[in-house]
């Protein structure tokens, strides 16, 4: 895998000039109640929110886009960035003044207004790339905006964003991310602003690391009991009192989320377990991942890095001398 070199931390300023050579993927990396729009039709057709007390425009979903790509073509200089693959959910319908008291059956489509309040969005760069338990994975950047995380009835304000850089694997299209590859909360006024925070993190982010992580998982398998208790163990934690709860890490995962893993432990062509029953840790995970896509796109990154954190934990109680709740 190639290990890309920062030589400086300087970002000049962002002027948006994205030409896409491919897109990323065409399967769905998150699903929930989401739905596919290309960058064109976004950036052409949808209404741009802004801020109530003064009328100050916020930063665009596409925008948000363009700067982190950009940034990417700062940070990997030579490698092969594909275009987006964008989905969204929650649209704020509207209509033009002209249609108004019109009835909806009968509007035009140049007479409606729209834009999506969570938008999420994933760029491969297939150039840097590994393989583990015999699934192809490859680098990829992206990010998360939720319009209903922001005060738009206020005045123009820092705003928020989510970004990450981790690997995704191309058989099922899961993401791999670790803490240090997400950042949860970025705040920005300006594109300049953002750019500098997600050259940050691109540059905190240890690729190397995070693979070699990943790369254990295969060697740690629980039994089919071991697997049954911890689905169990799950599915009481959030009926602990509070008292019993401390010093137990949580999965944020929903209880329909976690029969859909017990679904695939059995049924998942390429994650379920084998002919004893046993299934391993890399495969665990990605069957956490894969269930995490019906996730909303607000909860979908941080999902994805809490399911990174109890993986790793069950892997040290299956290496060490240390009690895991949901084992023992």
């Amino acid at each position: 895998m190639e290990i890309v070199q920062v030589n400086s931390l300087v970002v000049p300023a962002i002027e948006p000039k994205i030409i896409f050579p491919s897109k990323s993927t065409d399967k769905p990396f998150i699903q929930a109640n989401t739905s596919e729009i290309d960058f064109h039709r976004m950036k052409t057709e949808c209404n741009i929110p802004v801020f109530a007390k003064d009328n100050e425009t916020t930063i665009s979903h596409n925008q948000f886009i363009e700067a982190v790509m950009e940034t990417a073509y700062q940070f990997y200089t030579g490698e092969t960035i594909l275009d987006p693959a964008i989905r969204v959910s929650h649209p704020i319908k509207g209509r033009i003044p002209e249609a108004m008291g019109k009835p909806a059956q009968m509007l035009r489509d140049d007479e409606k207004t729209i834009y999506y309040e969570r938008m999420a969005f994933l760029v491969e760069i297939p150039s840097i790339y590994e393989s583990i338990g015999g699934n192809p994975l490859s680098l990829c950047i992206g990010g998360v905006r939720a319009y209903n995380h922001e005060n738009l009835y206020g005045k123009k304000s820092a705003e928020k964003f989510k970004v990450f850089v981790g690997f995704q694997n191309k058989v099922c299209c899961n993401l791999c991310i670790s803490t240090d590859g997400l950042k949860l909360e970025i705040k920005a006024r300006t594109l300049n602003e953002l750019a500098m925070e997600v050259f940050n993190l691109f540059a905190a982010y240890d690729a190397l690391a995070h693979v070699r992580w990943l790369s254990q998982l295969p060697d740690y398998s629980l039994t089919e009991s071991q697997f049954a208790k911890l689905i169990g163990k799950l599915k009481m934690f959030p009926f602990l009192p509070t008292a019993n709860r401390l010093g137990i890490p949580e999965l944020e995962l929903g209880d329909a989320q976690l029969s859909m893993i017990v679904k695939d432990y059995y049924q998942d062509d390429s994650f379920c377990r084998d002919n004893a029953g046993n299934i391993n840790l890399w495969k665990l995970f990605n069957l956490f991942t894969g269930a995490n896509k019906s996730s909303y796109i607000d909860r979908f990154l941080d999902r994805n890095v809490n399911v990174s954190g109890f993986v790793e934990g069950l892997k040290k109680a299956l290496n060490e001398p240390y009690s895991s709740w949901y084992l023992s």
